[in-house]
């Protein structure tokens, strides 16, 4: 499969912010798979609300490549969650996982999770969750990458462009600026189901060490992830210092 780069498709951002960045979710990935076709691919974590962006990119582009990161430390329930996605929407699932098996990381590095600081906690997310996601870009050839992130999950988001770039490919949010009430809204009108950990006061789960239900105390709901010491796993922060001007600088 032909790649491609950011130079060979030369997009104006500035221009298509302005114009595609009050478009309807529908037609930002309409455009999106008429601009890159066979590049396109999404990403999904399975997490609380993931039927969301599965069912409204699949309802438009049935076999997209749908690429999910296994760090092999998630929850059974989400496991069994993507099983059951994965049949009743048809998905064109893609699997990635660390070369470095959980014992053997665990073996050279301790459960680093436990460590509690964000070198460790940072160290973890890059062997098992942004490795994984930057050879999958790479061995399916893509040029652009649907995600389903919101201004409203952290402060980063905030700041968010719904067509930026990262890694060296273009990004495309659909549901940047949606709310949790949109979110609801959409997936009760589809009868798409929530994580089975919802009922259980998760709002938002990663890996089962890592994630718990939400408490009075927190103040926000990305509070109840990595014991509090961050917000991102890393799949979605920019890796360039150009990447980070860019996202900061934007209006959007």
């Amino acid at each position: 499969m032909s790649v491609a780069t950011l130079e060979a498709l030369n997009l104006d951002l500035d221009q298509l912010n302005a114009k595609l960045g009050d478009a309807k979710a529908e037609d930002l990935i309409k455009w999106a798979d008429e601009t890159f076709g066979q590049g396109l691919v999404m990403s999904t974590s399975f997490g609380i609300q993931s039927a969301l962006m599965l069912h409204l990119v699949t309802s438009i582009i049935p076999d997209i490549p749908v690429i999910w990161v296994d760090t092999g430390y998630l929850h059974p329930e989400t496991y069994r969650f993507a099983a059951q996605l994965t049949e009743r929407l048809n998905l064109n699932l893609k699997v990635y996982q660390s070369p470095m098996s959980p014992a053997r990381m665990e073996a050279l590095y301790g459960k680093l999770w436990e460590k509690k600081d964000v070198e460790s906690l940072n160290l973890y997310d890059q062997i098992r969750k942004v490795e994984p996601m930057e050879r999958a870009l790479k061995e399916l050839g893509a040029t652009a990458w649907l995600a389903g992130l919101r201004r409203d999950q952290t402060k980063h988001r905030q700041n968010l462009p719904r067509i930026g770039t990262q890694s060296g490919i273009y990004k495309i949010l659909p549901v940047l600026n949606w709310h949790s009430r949109d979110v609801h809204r959409y997936l009760t009108e589809h009868d798409l189901p929530y994580h089975p950990l919802f009922d259980q006061g998760y709002m938002t789960v990663g890996d089962w060490h890592s994630s718990r239900p939400i408490s009075l105390e927190d103040e926000h709901e990305r509070d109840t992830r990595f014991q509090g010491v961050k917000q991102e796993c890393g799949l979605h922060l920019p890796k360039t210092s150009g990447e980070a001007q860019s996202f900061d600088s934007s209006s959007l």
